[in-house]
Order: structure tokens, then sequence, then C-alpha cells
């Protein structure tokens, strides 16, 4: 009997010849990512890192992007107390605020490479996956362990198997199809699993797969991954990683998997999660005319420079209906620099949406873009639980880049195929 992707990296990384689904292990990841959640994480064991100082200096990666620029003094001062504990302990990887979402970071940085591990205090860690990374989050109590100490333990998950056959047709897109997967398995279809993506994914962009590992964690998943093929060297060569740097690693052919699934790509269709629940999915043609008070496109799920170009070409010469705002936010900074060199920036602000800082703005319900009681938000975010983006009377959509600007042109949800050929 062969091994899964999960049993495999996690041997290796716990120094075993072999663990199975359900093991206790002690592992040592490569990377602990954190983002403004770092000074209370690192408040918890304030006293020993002074004693002891942080397991290894390179260890650690800090990304300041939840509620950036700060919005209040509580926040600044949480700031300010992060930049301070970075230069005390040396720290070199650290990004202040406006370098963009930490998920974003972590991989424009060459962090996630294929068979690493990387946790995280944050639970969309999981979208590393896309680069062949067993990638997960961890509470701040395990995270301020792990700046002592290195190590942590996991158990090891069991595997679902995804099977993908043909392509999607534009405008469908990545993430049409995780909702489409997570509105099929549900929320806790995957509870604790690592999920594979197996078949024709040589038609899937990184920025594809980061959007669908990133939205493993809302079908339960542990982690969710793709295996490290020509679509990833040359992604990673563009970041001047060479293959001879890192170690990919993959499931056996006789890997024995908990649930095998199929899904053909060309018959995914425009999609949306209804509130309050990722889980709660519907054909956008089940809805349209739906009227929505705001649109936003961004965050960690949506926010690259493809996706950008998607809506870009969408709001060509058009206007925002004006019972609606249209929120942008890239990914990073150099996703906004990339936007602006295109002239996307350009089309977006002509068509009367409003730009925002590279970070995870109004995602959360933090700012920039928080809704009012009543109001109801069209988003390509990865969440939209009750009160996640400000007012718990509030309703919150999720869709594709498409699907969210062809609905800011009419003010209400809107077919992305019927603007594709306009």
């Amino acid at each position: 009997m062969g091994y899964t992707y999960a049993e495999k990296i996690l041997a290796l990384k716990s120094g075993q010849s072999k663990v199975e689904a359900g093991q206790i292990v002690t592992v040592r990841p490569d990377h602990l990512l954190m983002h403004d959640n770092a000074s209370a994480i690192m408040a918890k064991v304030e006293k020993d890192l002074n004693e002891y100082g942080v397991y290894r200096k390179d260890f650690p990666i800090i990304v300041l992007d939840h509620v950036i620029p700060a919005s209040n003094e509580k926040i600044a001062a949480g700031h300010k107390k992060i930049r301070e504990l970075v230069h005390h302990y040396e720290l070199p990887h650290f990004f202040d605020v406006g370098s963009g979402i930490c998920h974003q970071v972590v991989v424009e940085k060459g962090f996630a490479i294929p068979g690493s591990l990387i946790v995280g205090s944050d639970s969309h860690t999981c979208a590393y996956g896309a680069l062949n990374v067993f990638a997960t989050g961890i509470d701040r109590t395990e995270a301020a362990a792990l700046l002592l100490t290195g190590e942590t333990w996991l158990k090891v998950p069991q595997t679902i198997k995804i099977s993908l056959r043909g392509a999607l047709m534009p405008p469908v897109s990545a993430k049409d199809l995780i909702l489409h997967i997570i509105g099929e398995i549900g929320a806790d279809g995957a509870n604790y699993c690592s999920v594979e993506f197996h078949g024709d994914t040589q038609f899937l962009t990184i920025d594809d797969r980061l959007t669908i590992a990133n939205m493993g964690i809302e079908m339960g998943a542990k982690n969710a991954v793709f295996a490290s093929d020509d679509v990833t060297r040359l992604y990673l060569k563009s970041q001047n990683i060479l293959p001879s740097s890192y170690k990919p690693v993959w499931s056996d052919a006789s890997a024995k998997f908990v649930k095998e699934l199929k899904y053909d790509l060309s018959d995914i269709m425009p999609v949306v999660a209804k509130p309050h629940s990722v889980d709660n999915v519907a054909l956008v043609t089940q809805l349209e005319g739906l009227p929505i008070d705001q649109c936003l496109i961004g965050t960690c799920t949506n926010g690259r420079i493809s996706d950008l170009r998607t809506a870009a070409k969408i709001l060509q010469d058009r206007k925002v209906a004006s019972s609606t705002r249209l929120l942008i936010i890239p990914a990073s900074q150099p996703i906004y620099h990339q936007a602006a060199k295109e002239g996307l920036l350009e089309i977006f602000s002509n068509a009367g949406a409003i730009i925002l800082p590279p970070g995870c703005g109004p995602c959360l319900g933090a700012h920039m873009g928080v809704l009012a009681p009543g109001e109801r938000c069209l988003s390509t975010s990865n969440r939209n639980f009750k009160g996640r983006m400000g007012s718990p009377d509030a309703e919150i959509y999720l869709a594709s880049p498409a699907t969210v600007a062809a609905s800011a042109i009419h003010g209400k949800l809107t077919d992305p195929r019927k603007e594709a050929v306009r």
C-alpha cells in the first residue's frame, strides 16, 4: 500500500520513515506565519522570549495586514509593539503596513516552496497548498510555543482525493469551482482531512490554485494541496527559485483515500454562496436581479493580478451603478504596482470604484467598507458568516471577480457570461 501526500510529508517533517492517518506526530515546521496578532502571541511567552530568545530568527514571518492603516489607537499600539519586538529580536522576515495580505506576501517572497511545512496563526494559511506546501492554521497558544521551541504536534489527517477533468469555460473561474465543491460536500465535508487535487490541474494557474487551496478550510480541511508540476516550476522560476532548491512531495498511485470525488470542469457554472454559510451555494441564474449595495473585489482569495484583469475587462468604459459601490483591494504592493502599470487602476477609478490599500480591508469587518444593517454585499472573499463584515443584520454573498464586476455595473446580481460577450 502506498502513502498519501499528508502521510509522506508529515513522516518527513517528523523524522520518521512512515506514519499513518490518525497518528500524532511532533513536527518542525519550516516557517511560522503571524499577522497583526503577533503582539498578542508574543505577549503570551514574553518572559521566556526575554530569557531564551526566538527559536530561530528566520523562522517567523510577520505581516501587518488585517487592519491597515491602523483604525484606532489600540490597533496602532499593537502595530507599534510588533515593530519593537521585531527590532529587539532582529527578525528579518517582517513586512509592515502596505506590503499586502499575509498569504500573498508569503507566496510572493518565496517562502512557500514545494515539500515544505508552514503553519500560521490564520485559518487561511492553507492557501500555500497551491504550491505543494503542507500549510495549515494553528491557534495563538500553539504559535507562541512554536516561537520558543520550533516544534508542535499534528494528527496525521485522512485524505480526500478530488479529480478534475477538462477545463473551466471563462468567465467561469476557480472561485466558481471551489464554491461548487463546498456547496456539494458541505462546510464540514472534509473535517480534519487533507484534500488532494488530481487530474487536469495543468489547466489551472497558480492564481487559480491559490483561490482553491485558500478555501480548503471552508470545507473543514486541515490542508488542501496540489502536486508540483510544470505550472509550479515555471511560477517558481519566475521568482528565481530553481527546482534544485526544493523537493516536492506527492501521494503514491496506490495510496488509500477516505473518499474520492470527480468533477468535469466544463460543467461548472457561475455560482454564489448565500448568507450565512459558504456551503449555501446557488447558481447565479437562480438569484439574478438581486439588488446589491456593496461590491468587493480583492482579499487573499481573489485579489491577484489575474482577478483584477478579469474585473477590468468587464468594467472597461463602464460605470458602477449609482445604487451600489465597488471596492477594489489588490492583494499586495507588487500587484497594486502591476495593476497601475497596466492601467487597471485607472479603469477602476473611471468606473467609479474605490481603490483601497493592499490588505484585508473590510473582509473581516474591521474598517474601510463595514456594512450597515440591512445592506447586502457581493464579495470575492472567503467567508460570509453573520456579522463578518460589520452589522449582523447585513448579508454577504460570495462570488467570483467576474460576477462581482458584472453585478457592480448593474447594481444587482448579474451573470458574468452576459458581459463576456458584449
